[in-house]
């Protein structure tokens, strides 16, 4: 069907008229330079020869009009409606990116890398699949800021999360300020659709706010948070004296991250490497949507340019017509 963008724009349509009555033809008096007695012949013959000429080009002026009008009203072909995938679910990512991340204890495509290369490659993957569903990304060290507000689109949630890097938010870890900032930016969402995963590989050693503090607050606003301790728990260190075993996590402070998850009624998960990782992501893919009204798009085609093409035409036509005159 054909909607118009602007239809209030037809009361333009009698301008013309208007400007012709407001503001009368301004007619030569023209006098004979010869005089004879059948000169009225001559001005009856005259009057017909013109008036028949002004027919045609004042004709096709008010069909150029009335397309410019038309036009002006922006008129669209709607599409039949189509019914968008919307799960109902607003889902945020708090994704660590303390000093800390930059341990390479972990293997990625046969490769040691770090943690923070290896959440993003498992992590890019996990918001590409939530289709339907609405993502945030807070990034957090000392300070918590939100990179990404909630939107449908993931590729650019995915494309700002693999430009983050190690420091950009300073070397300390402020678990609390983050989910503080998850909670503010989450509160005004649907209850039960509120959901918050938390990455870390540490403790909270920086912020205004006390990680179980932010939980409690977190439970009051019916924002459920899944937490993950990353990092390995055992790695080869050579040396000039040889090789030894160091726990690479020995700073991840996994009891608090377990109150967080249980007094939001979410859970904890520990990923040691990128497949415990990655399994870790696909169990967060069963969490159950929320149900919401089903929501429509009818796309949409701009026609304007027709009619203001054929206007166009017109007006050259007369235009031409009188240069041909001269």
């Amino acid at each position: 069907m054909i909607h118009f963008e602007w239809p209030w724009l037809i009361l333009a349509l009698p301008a013309p008229i208007l400007i012709r009555w407001l503001i009368p033809a301004n007619t030569p008096v023209e006098q004979a330079a010869l005089r004879v007695p059948f000169l009225e012949d001559f001005v009856i013959a005259e009057s017909k020869t013109v008036s028949q000429n002004k027919q045609w080009p004042l004709l096709i002026a008010l069909i150029a009009w009335i397309l410019l009008v038309f036009s002006c009203m922006r008129p669209q072909w709607l599409g039949e409606p189509i019914e968008q995938a919307v799960s109902g679910r607003d889902l945020m990512l708090a994704v660590d990116l303390s000093g800390s991340m930059e341990e390479q204890d972990f293997i990625l495509k046969k490769k040691q890398v770090d943690r923070l290369t290896a959440t993003k490659y498992v992590a890019g993957q996990f918001i590409k699949r939530r289709i339907g569903d609405r993502l945030g990304l807070i990034l957090f060290g000392t300070q918590a800021y939100l990179q990404t507000p909630l939107t449908f689109d993931r590729t650019t949630v995915t494309t700002l999360l693999n430009e983050s890097a190690i420091g950009l938010a300073g070397e300390s870890t402020a678990i609390g300020d983050a989910i503080g900032l998850a909670v503010k930016r989450l509160r005004k969402q649907q209850a039960n659709s509120r959901v918050l995963v938390l990455l870390t590989d540490g403790a909270n050693t920086a912020g205004e706010v006390s990680p179980l503090k932010a939980a409690e607050l977190a439970a009051d606003n019916d924002l459920k948070i899944y937490t993950i301790g990353i990092g390995a728990d055992e790695m080869i260190v050579r040396s000039f004296f040889g090789s030894r075993k160091v726990n690479p996590s020995r700073d991840l402070d996994e009891k608090t991250l377990i109150a967080i998850a249980e007094k939001t009624g979410g859970r904890y998960f520990r990923a040691k490497n990128t497949k415990e990782l990655n399994q870790i992501y696909q169990l967060l893919d069963e969490l159950e949507p929320v149900e919401k009204e089903k929501q429509y798009f009818r796309p949409k085609t701009e026609l304007y340019h027709w009619p203001l093409a054929i206007a166009f035409i017109l007006a050259g036509i007369i235009s031409i017509s009188r240069l041909s005159r001269m």
